[in-house]
């Protein structure tokens, strides 16, 4: 496919592939982008649906569709960077698909039932290490973003806390509300009703440097727990080997979308922070992201069910 085809990209409408059902956060991001990338390319940009498997079934479909532009996928930590390290896949995160970018991050955050007499990071640590074993988290489930996050706390801090998996983070939610859990690393837009609400405490936020959303929450890492990063990232990809051009195009009005006001806003409504960078950026998040879960899988021996 040579010059001529990237300039009359695209003729033709645009598959973008969710690998989740309708309603979820994933859902939402794509039907925002959705008609801004439709406006900017002049092509209708459809999102195809495309759940089960936690989320391997739509990847794999993105992976095996021709690498010509007319499908992209929106992809998860889940599918990209976890399951990659805990079972064999049909495709590989790094030489099936093609970057575009990381469209979004929404921190992971630490959060405790107010009956447990903690204020801080530290705090918490302190209780950790005089009652080892005494305390317990709840997670979505085994090989969950929420249990990945709690057990790289775990292993960074040097602290024994008990895992508690569910079937969803809902009902693992509802159990921290009633107090049969103390702590919980759970997505922030899961967590804020409930910390504004009063119900739960929040002490920290997992990302790199403090939320935009929630500025006044320290880092877990700044808190004591250095060399600590838990967000989900939302990104754009393409299959393998589309061409250089048609990648360009796509991540430079996917990256306007991200920057426009009223995109944010919504974003930030559902708790997502805007990113957008270069296809190389996201290559290289990916490649750190399937590192460190490969790290936590191997220190706390995770398993699936």
């Amino acid at each position: 496919m040579g010059t001529s085809f990237a300039q009359n990209y695209p003729s033709k409408p645009i598959r973008f592939i969710v690998p989740f059902a309708p309603g979820g956060s994933t859902d939402l991001l794509a039907r925002f982008l959705a008609p801004r990338l439709t406006e900017a390319l002049g092509q209708p940009v459809i999102v195809d649906n495309r759940g089960g498997a936690g989320g391997v079934i739509g990847a794999e479909l993105a992976a095996r569709a021709p690498a010509d532009g007319y499908t992209i996928v929106l992809g998860s930590p889940g599918p990209l960077t976890i399951n990659p390290n805990l079972q064999r896949m049909p495709y590989d995160t790094l030489r099936d698909f093609s970057p575009i970018t990381l469209a979004t991050i929404s921190p992971f955050t630490l959060v405790v039932h107010p009956s447990l007499p903690v204020n801080s990071v530290k705090d918490l640590l302190a209780l950790a290490k005089a009652k080892p074993g005494s305390l317990n988290y709840g997670s979505a489930g085994n090989g969950s973003v929420g249990h990945f996050s709690s057990e790289q706390f775990k292993a960074l801090a040097g602290v024994d806390i008990v895992h508690v998996p569910y079937k969803g983070a809902g009902p693992a939610v509802a159990d921290l509300l009633g107090g049969r859990l103390h702590l919980m690393f759970e997505n922030l837009p899961t967590i804020v009703p409930h910390v504004r609400s009063g119900k739960l405490k929040m002490l920290a936020v997992g990302t790199k440097t403090r939320s935009g959303l929630m500025p006044e929450y320290p880092t877990i890492a700044e808190a004591g727990v250095p060399g600590y990063e838990s967000s989900t990232a939302f990104g754009l990809l393409a299959p393998a080997n589309t061409p250089a051009a048609v990648v360009k195009r796509l991540n430079q009005e996917t990256v306007k979308a991200l920057q426009i006001p009223d995109m944010k806003e919504k974003l930030s409504g559902l708790g997502l922070e805007a990113v957008g960078g270069t296809p190389q950026q996201y290559t290289a998040h990916l490649k750190e992201e399937l590192a460190k879960y490969g790290r936590i899988v191997k220190a706390a021996g995770i398993k699936l069910d």
